[in-house]
C-alpha cells in the first residue's frame, strides 16, 4: 500500500537523507481499529513491541486501546516510556537470567514462562506470586520454519505432556497460576490453524488448570506481501473463534475468564513504507542488477526469511525493456538481496524505490552492520504532513559506546 507519491519521497530523502522509514497514521489507526472492531471486546487485543518499537507508534496504538507484549527488560522499558502501565505490560520471554525475572517483579509486570525450570527460577525469586505459563499444543503456523514458534521442532513452550510436574513446581513454590498463552507462529492468512491451536489450548486448560483468569491464544496475523494474495478475513477468524470460546465458558468453572490476542504485524506492517534510491545499474554474465541503499541491514526480512516484499519505482509506469532485475543492496555480502525477478528493468540511477509492507520487523530488526548507519523514521499524520519520529544515525553514533 504506497502513500507516498515521487514529490513527497523526494523532498524527504532531500531532507532526511536515504533510506528512510515512513509510516502512515491513518493506516495505523484503521488497522487497529479493524481489530477491535472484529472482537467485539470479546477478545483483548496486545500489540506485540518486537514487531515495532517506535516510540510515537506505541502511544498511538495505546491511544487505541490496545495493551503489550514485551521480550525483554528493553522493551519494557521503551513500553513505559511510551507510557503503558504495568497492568498493561504482559512479560513473555524465554529462557532468561534471574534479573530479567527480577526487573518485571519489581514492576508488578506479569510473567509467562515456557519452561518448567523458568516457572521454578522465578518461584525461587517471588514465591506466592502470580504467573502465566506458555504451552505448545503441538500446532504451528508460519511463512518461514524459522517463525514457526510451537509444533514439535521449535524452542517453545511446556509440551502438555508435563502438567502434573507444571502443577506440582506451582505447588512448591505457592505460585498462583492466572493465565495460560501460545503463539503459534507468524504470517498465516487462513483462519484455520489458529482456530484448531485455541481449541487445543481451551481443552488443555479445561482438562488441567481451573480458575483462571485469562487464556491469551497468541499472535501471527498476516498480511498480504504478494500480489494476489488474499488478506485475512477477520470477520470469519472472529466467526470461527467465537462459538470455541462460548463452548469453553459454558464448561469452564470461572465464567469470568477472559480472552486476549497477540497481534504484532497486521497491526502495523502495512503502514510502513521503506523509500530508498537506485545507485547503480549493472549486468554481470547475462544477470540485471539494481544496486541500491536498502541493504538488509535495513531490511532484515528477506535476506532472514527469504521474504517477499513488494519493490516499485516511484514515478515511473512502466518497466522498462520488460527484462527482470535482481534488486540488492550496499552490504558487502552475497546474500545482501532485497528482491529476485522484478519487472523494474527501467530503473536509472538516482531513481527513488519503495518497499511495501515495511511496518513489522523493518527498523526493530536493523543493524549498524558494515558500520552503516540507521535510517531516520518519519510519520505522516492524519493531516497530511511529516513529523520526524526517529532520527538516523550519524558517525559519531557509531563510537559513543566504545
Amino acid at each position: 500500500m504506497i502513500f507516498l507519491n515521487h514529490d513527497e519521497a523526494a523532498e524527504l530523502t532531500a531532507e532526511y537523507g536515504s533510506p528512510i522509514y515512513v509510516y502512515s497514521e491513518e493506516i495505523l489507526r484503521d488497522r487497529c481499529r479493524a481489530l477491535l472492531e472484529a472482537f467485539q471486546g470479546r477478545v483483548a487485543p496486545s500489540f506485540s513491541i518486537k514487531a515495532n518499537s517506535n516510540l510515537t507508534l506505541l502511544k498511538i496504538i495505546r491511544e487505541e486501546g490496545f495493551g503489550a507484549d514485551a521480550m525483554s527488560p528493553g522493551e519494557i522499558f521503551i513500553l513505559e516510556k511510551a507510557g503503558f502501565q504495568s497492568d498493561e505490560i504482559f512479560y513473555i520471554g524465554n529462557n532468561v537470567s534471574t534479573d530479567e525475572l527480577r526487573y518485571c517483579i519489581d514492576r508488578g509486570i506479569l510473567v509467562s514462562v515456557d519452561s518448567i525450570s523458568q516457572l521454578e527460577k522465578l518461584g525461587r525469586i517471588n514465591r506466592g506470586g502470580r504467573v502465566a505459563i506458555r504451552f505448545n499444543t503441538g500446532i504451528g503456523a508460519g511463512h518461514c520454519d524459522k517463525v514457526v514458534t510451537a509444533g514439535h521442532k521449535t524452542k517453545f513452550g511446556v509440551d502438555p505432556a508435563f502438567c502434573r510436574e507444571v502443577k506440582e513446581a506451582l505447588s512448591r513454590y505457592d505460585m498462583k497460576l492466572v493465565g495460560v498463552n501460545q503463539h503459534i507462529g507468524s504470517l498465516f492468512l487462513s483462519p484455520e490453524p489458529y482456530l484448531r491451536a485455541a481449541e487445543g489450548l481451551l481443552d488443555l486448560v479445561a482438562e488441567n488448570f481451573p480458575g483462571l483468569d485469562f487464556v491469551d491464544f497468541g499472535g501471527g496475523f498476516g498480511v498480504p506481501y504478494r500480489p494476489g494474495e488474499e488478506p485475512l478475513e477477520l470477520a470469519a477468524l472472529a466467526e470461527g473463534l467465537f462459538p470455541i470460546l462460548d463452548a469453553f465458558t459454558a464448561r469452564y468453572d470461572n465464567k469470568y475468564v477472559h480472552f486476549k490476542c497477540e497481534p504484532g504485524r497486521y497491526i502495523c506492517a502495512e503502514c510502513g513504507l521503506l523509500v530508498g534510491k537506485v545507485r547503480a545499474v549493472k549486468e554481470n554474465y547475462g544477470e540485471l542488477y539494481i544496486g541500491t541503499d536498502i541493504g538488509f541491514n535495513v531490511l532484515m526480512r528477506p535476506v532472514l526469511y527469504d521474504s517477499y516484499h513488494e519493490v516499485a519505482l516511484l514515478g515511473k509506469d512502466g518497466a522498462g525493456d520488460g527484462r527482470l532485475a535482481t534488486v540488492v543492496g550496499n552490504i558487502c555480502e552475497s546474500g545482501d538481496i532485497l528482491a529476485k525477478d522484478r519487472a523494474l528493468a527501467g530503473a536509472k540511477e538516482g531513481d527513488l524505490l519503495v518497499v511495501g509492507n515495511a511496518g513489522a520487523y523493518g527498523y526493530s530488526m536493523a543493524s549498524n552492520y558494515n558500520s552503516r548507519l540507521r535510517p531516520a523514521e518519519l510519520l505522516k499524520t492524519r493531516q497530511g504532513d511529516f513529523r520526524l519520529i526517529r532520527a538516523s544515525d550519524t558517525l559519531e553514533s557509531l563510537t559513543q559506546n566504545f
